[in-house]
């Protein structure tokens, strides 16, 4: 009853449709945190930005940099780049797009409030030329400028300055502005509303520059996105017809919607790493009866945490196959070696020897941090872990929220054990390398997503070494080392890069992306 109740409340919550177009109704356990475009950056709500918003450089659906914002680049010596940006482009406001806009975008992703600004950094400081040509001047070479380009969503100055949105959010201190619900970019989709939770409505943008060079090759002129949390309940309204298409279809459903003949299920691999961290930095864990001292401070203690992962057992019970154990830490296998992803073994027995060996014999109690609408089964996963740790000592509680409550948490370093996962379009080692493997650099936003706030020097000192290397086998020879200090330090402990399925109407028509982005404009319905 309780089901049919929800899937009700859904079909009355979606009853709105475009005249004379396709509306796609979407589903997905989460909702973007933010429209403001820079104050997060989680992947849902990245996926909603590139929407509504253009980057300089863009992607299609292979992941290869496209021109976008800017039709052309060049290198004018090795600090400097320079762009030429596309002209007669408007913003959905109607007011037109210049250089001042890319200026003000980039600054105000600087910010320090702004969860992309170590990518922002690194692109370098902005300066008009004219009105469509824009510098960037860095403090050193940047080997991956036009990588750091995709990410910035380029929004209007003068629409900022007129609802006093010049700075991003403080998401973490749950600070609402204008942009918490509004948006005005140049992209392929227009914000109609958002009701954080529950709803939010996109329209096709008709004078968008893409519709002219063919990178909006879909019929949908209507998007109503809405939150269906529950896993039944999602399955449930996509087998009725109350939705057309899900982001993240819960793993025990596939087989069931694969058999039916209304539906469909499309499959490929995600850029992303799903693993967890620990404090390595307070002397006292919050979150544990261990007084007077961190446990994870220890390398044996990590490691022990590692050897106790039965990741086999995850794989397939957990994750029902939708998963590629990985001993990894960067999300695209492309960025990483075959000495990189190799596993710690599965073994209690070395696991409570090392655990002995660090001065824990009877083993400690801890909480688990994980969210519970993030990553494929992310609460389930975490419960089967905290069950193995506590066979080998570990007593092991689990605390699984929302993402809107658990990202916050985070950022505040409150937590003393977690689950993340990191991926996207950006293949290269260096986006990982930076901002989460890295110690924390205020200055340049590095080490932002390290949240157990570890120390490395000889690992710092060679990710900003391969940061600035522009040789091309120097630079791999460089990663390749700061992964091997990465690991032999278990400073994470990596799970496995997600397989994702993607399930939908029968007439609904995508194309699966390596980044777990759906493409709006590219979406075809019968």
């Amino acid at each position: 009853m309780k089901r049919l109740m929800a899937v009700a409340a859904l079909a009355a919550a979606l009853a709105c449709g475009a005249a004379g177009g396709k509306t796609l109704r979407f589903a997905s356990q989460g909702d973007p945190q933010t429209a403001d475009p820079y104050s997060q950056n989680e992947s849902f709500t990245n996926m909603f930005a590139q929407a509504v918003h253009d980057t300089l450089v863009m992607r299609d659906n292979t992941l290869k940099l496209v021109p976008g914002l800017a039709i052309s680049w060049e290198q004018v010596n090795p600090t400097t780049w320079r762009f030429t940006l596309r002209r007669g482009v408007r913003f959905h406001d109607g007011s037109p797009f210049t250089a001042d806009d890319v200026v003000f975008s980039f600054e105000r992703a600087q910010h320090p409030n702004s969860q992309i600004r170590q990518y922002a950094n690194a692109v370098g400081k902005p300066r008009k030329v004219d009105d469509y040509t824009v510098e960037f001047v860095q403090e050193r070479p940047n080997p991956i400028t036009l990588e750091h380009a995709t990410t910035v969503f380029v929004m209007s100055k003068a629409w900022a300055e007129k609802y006093k949105v010049e700075r991003p959010l403080d998401f973490k201190a749950k600070e609402e502005t204008y942009a918490s619900r509004n948006a005005n970019g140049t992209g392929p989709w227009i914000l109609v509303s958002r009701e954080p939770g529950v709803k939010t409505v996109l329209k096709r943008n008709p004078d968008w520059w893409g519709i002219k060079e063919g990178r909006a090759p879909g019929n949908v002129t209507e998007v109503v996105y809405t939150q269906v949390s529950a896993d039944a309940t999602r399955t449930a309204a996509l087998l009725g017809g109350q939705i057309d298409f899900v982001l993240d279809p819960p793993p025990q459903d596939l087989a069931r919607l694969e058999n039916n003949k209304d539906t469909k299920v499309v499959r490929g691999q995600e850029n992303r790493v799903v693993f967890f961290g620990f404090d390595q930095h307070r002397d006292e864990l919050l979150y544990s009866n261990v007084k007077g001292r961190n446990p994870f401070k220890d390398v044996r203690v990590r490691q022990a945490v590692y050897h106790a992962i039965d990741i086999e057992a995850i794989r397939t019970r957990t994750m029902r196959g939708s998963a590629l154990p990985t001993g990894g830490i960067t999300p695209s296998i492309l960025a990483s070696n075959p000495e990189a992803e190799r596993r710690l073994s599965f073994d209690p027995q070395r696991a409570r020897q090392l655990l002995a060996d660090a001065g824990y014999p009877n083993g400690f109690e801890v909480t688990l941090d994980c969210p519970n609408n993030r990553y494929i089964n992310d609460e389930e996963i975490c419960i089967a872990v905290a069950a193995m740790l506590t066979r080998v000592g570990i007593a092991t509680r689990v605390t699984a929220m929302p993402r809107a409550t658990y990202f916050p948490k985070l950022e505040k370093y409150d937590t003393s054990f977690y689950m993340l996962g990191w991926g996207g379009a950006i293949t290269d080692a260096q986006t990982t390398l930076w901002p989460v493997l890295r110690s924390k650099d205020d200055k340049t936003g590095n080490g932002g997503f390290n949240y157990g706030r570890y120390v490395n020097p000889k690992l710092d000192a060679l990710i900003d070494a391969a940061g600035v290397e522009m040789n091309a086998e120097k630079r791999r020879e460089l990663i390749r080392q700061a992964l091997a200090e990465h690991n032999a330090q278990v400073h994470h402990v990596p799970l496995h890069r997600q397989m994702i399925p993607w399930a939908m109407r029968s007439n609904v028509h995508v194309v699966h992306r390596a980044d777990n982005w759906l493409n709006l404009e590219s979406v075809r319905m019968d």
